[in-house]
C-alpha cells in the first residue's frame, strides 16, 4: 500500500524557513559563493557575447557541449549518457521516481542528505538506515549494511564524501558497498557533489562511476564550484536510464535556465574548473582552523571529527541542552544559523560550515561561543 503521510524533507525546510536575512549564516553546506564578477573574471566571459544569448528555452536535456564537458569527467561515459538538471535535488528526485517500484526498498547511511530518502518514502517504499560509526571516524558498519540489504533493496543511496561529516568512504567501505548492491542487482545513486573540496592533499575523491555496471552518478556546480545560485546540476549513468529520466524532466522542470547553461560551460571547462575548485579547498582549509582554535574555547565541550572533505564540520557537543533548542537560541539570541543533528536523525550535534571569510567566521563564532558560556552557567 503506498503512503498517504508526507514525510517533510526536514533540513531543508529548516533552511528555507530561516536562512535568509540572518547576520551569521553558519548553516549551508557549500563553500562560500563567488560573485558573477568573479566568475566573468576567472573565466574570461566575453560580456558582449554573453548578453547576446537569447532568453530561450535551452536543449532540455542540457547543452551539447556542457554534456561533452560533463561526460569527460566520467571515462567511458557518453553525452547521451548524460543530463543536466534543476541542481542535484531534480536529479535525486528524477531517480527515486524513476528507479522505484512499490515494494522496493532504499538503503541509506546516516547521518546523510535525505533527499533520496525522502523520496522514497514519500514514494510508499521501505528506507533502510544504515548508521555511520562515530568512534570510527563514521566509517560504515558494514554487517549494518549486509544485514539492511536484500532482494527486494533496488537502491543503495551513498553521498561520498559525505553530508554532514565530511567523511570520504575508505576503499573498504566502498568495496563493501559495491558487493552489497552487486549480491542483490542494487543500483548505487552516488551522490558525489562535494569531490574537489578534499581539506587535505591533492587527489581528488574517486567516483563510483566505473566501478559496477548499476551506478547512477549526481552532481552539481553548488557545492565544489561555489556557484549555487546556478541552480544546475547533471546526472550520470547508463542511456536507457537517463533517458528515462529524461521522461520524468520534462514533467518535473523541463529545463534549467539558458543563461545557467552558458555559465556552467564556461566554469566546467579548464583551466576554470581547477581554479574553482583551488578556490574551495583554500577557503575549506582556513575555515577549519578556525573552528576548531574558536570551539577550543570551552574545552570539553565540544569535539569534531575532523571533516576530510566539504566545507562542513558535524559538531558534537556536551551542553544540558537538545540539538534543536541549542540551534534555536543561537539563532534568536545570537543571530547565527547552524542546523541541528536532530534534523540528520542524530542528537548531540550541529552542522557547520566553515568555508567562508575568515573575519565574519571570527565574528560569528565568538557570539557561538558567548552563549555557549551563558547556557554553562545556567546549569
Amino acid at each position: 500500500m503506498v503512503s498517504t503521510v508526507f514525510h517533510p524533507f526536514k533540513v531543508e525546510q529548516f533552511l528555507s524557513e530561516l536562512e535568509h536575512g540572518v547576520e551569521f549564516n553558519f548553516s549551508e553546506s557549500g563553500v562560500h559563493p563567488i560573485s558573477f564578477q568573479g566568475l566573468v573574471d576567472m573565466a574570461d566571459i566575453d560580456i558582449p557575447q554573453l548578453m547576446a544569448t537569447l532568453i530561450d528555452y535551452p536543449q532540455v536535456n542540457g547543452k551539447q557541449s556542457l554534456r561533452d564537458t560533463i561526460s569527460g569527467f566520467y571515462p567511458g561515459a557518453s553525452a547521451d549518457g548524460v543530463m543536466v538538471t534543476s541542481g542535484a535535488t531534480e536529479a535525486n528526485t528524477l531517480v527515486a521516481n524513476t528507479l522505484l517500484q512499490p515494494g522496493d526498498n532504499v538503503v541509506c547511511f546516516r547521518p546523510t542528505y535525505e533527499q533520496i530518502s525522502g523520496n522514497a518514502a514519500n514514494l510508499g517504499n521501505d528506507v533502510r538506515w544504515v548508521d555511520l560509526v562515530e568512534a570510527e571516524g563514521w566509517a560504515i558498519d558494514t554487517d549494518a549494511l549486509n544485514k539492511a540489504v536484500d532482494d527486494k533493496t533496488r537502491i543503495i543511496h551513498v553521498v561520498n564524501p559525505n553530508n554532514p561529516t565530511g567523511r570520504i568512504l575508505s576503499d573498504s567501505d566502498r568495496s563493501q558497498i559495491i558487493a552489497a548492491a552487486s549480491r542483490v542487482g542494487a543500483w548505487i545513486v552516488a551522490d558525489e557533489v562535494y569531490a574537489g573540496t578534499e581539506r587535505e592533499g591533492d587527489i581528488e575523491t574517486p567516483s563510483f562511476w566505473g566501478s559496477y555496471d548499476r551506478v547512477l552518478i549526481v552532481n552539481s556546480t553548488s557545492k565544489a564550484y561555489g556557484l549555487p545560485g546556478l541552480r544546475l546540476g547533471w546526472l550520470v549513468g547508463p542511456v536507457d536510464i537517463i533517458t528515462d529520466c529524461w521522461r520524468r524532466h520534462e514533467y518535473a522542470s523541463i529545463t534549467t535556465s539558458m543563461l545557467s547553461m552558458e555559465l556552467a560551460d564556461k566554469a566546467l571547462a579548464e583551466p576554470t574548473r581547477s581554479k574553482l575548485k583551488a578556490r574551495a579547498k583554500t577557503l575549506i582549509r582556513t575555515g577549519f582552523d578556525v573552528l576548531t582554535q574558536e570551539l577550543g574555547r570551552h574545552p570539553g565541550v565540544f569535539d569534531v571529527v575532523p571533516p576530510q572533505a566539504s566545507a562542513m564540520s558535524f559538531v558534537r557537543f556536551n551542553l544540558p541542552i537538545s540539538s534543536e533548542d541549542f540551534c534555536m537560541r543561537l539563532l534568536r539570541e545570537r543571530e547565527v544559523l547552524v542546523i541541528p543533528g536532530s534534523r540528520f536523525g542524530v542528537e548531540g550535534h550541529f552542522r557547520f560550515s566553515s568555508a567562508l571569510p575568515e573575519d565574519h567566521l571570527r565574528e560569528g563564532l565568538a557570539r557561538l561561543n558567548d552563549l555557549t558560556g551563558e547556557i554553562l552557567q545556567e546549569h
